[in-house]
């Protein structure tokens, strides 16, 4: 087999980000006494959240700042009068609570771990992802959890993976594969770090940009098929 290093991304990979984002944010809508419309305020916070994320992505705005400023963003936008500190410290409190798997993740990782040493990179907060992540029915398969707030470098930057490499202390770029379903994250910082990648795709969405993954699957369980060629 050519790979003997699987790194996975976590959320909408194989975790189910969004669906632990809508409960996380209802919980915390409701804690603080603001009549809640899934469709309208869910819409916005998810479009603020993004914006923001990506802004780190770009190092426009560091991990410690962007905890707080999307919640004064939303704030402004909703022309609700919030505290955005204990807004943000209930949110991340649901959120940390919020672990759900994809239906093929633990299928998949429990098969994987046979035959293939796995990580996971994320660009995540410490105090969410290491209890999202930790106490997931799939986290005793992985050698190795990388998280951008705790080491303080975010994917694309190729640093987090060389530093995920370091920790198992394996060196080999070409057996190592790195999946993840987004194209400006995972995929650019794998051809940052010249690893090769596999884009996660089940919407099928059309690449219309210039980063171009090794491979692109729909479905998790074809991972299987690429690894056993």
């Amino acid at each position: 087999m050519k790979y003997k290093i699987i790194i996975f991304d976590a959320d909408e990979t194989l975790f189910d980000f969004k669906k632990s984002e809508r409960n996380a944010f209802r919980n915390t809508m409701l804690e603080f006494n603001i009549e809640y419309d899934e469709g309208y305020h869910l819409k916005i916070y998810q479009d603020i959240n993004s914006a923001i994320w990506k802004e780190f992505e770009d190092g426009l705005i560091t991990q410690e700042k962007l905890k707080l400023e999307r919640f004064k963003r939303l704030s402004i936008k909703l022309n609700a009068e919030f505290d955005e500190l204990a807004f943000a410290q209930s949110y991340m409190s649901h959120l940390s609570n919020a672990s759900f798997l994809f239906d093929d993740s633990f299928a998949l990782i429990e098969s994987l771990h046979k035959n293939f040493r796995l990580s996971i990179v994320t660009n995540g907060l410490t105090a969410v992802q290491e209890n999202r992540i930790g106490k997931s029915a799939i986290a005793k398969y992985f050698d190795n959890i990388v998280i951008s707030e705790k080491v303080q470098v975010a994917k694309p930057d190729p640093r987090i993976y060389e530093l995920a490499l370091s920790n198992i202390e394996h060196s080999d770029k070409s057996s190592v594969l790195i999946v993840g379903d987004s194209l400006t994250s995972d995929i650019q910082g794998g051809i940052n770090s010249s690893i090769d990648t596999c884009w996660y795709n089940p919407n099928r969405i059309v690449n219309t940009t210039d980063i171009k993954p090794t491979y692109e699957i729909t479905d998790l369980m074809e991972l299987m098929r690429i690894l056993k060629n």
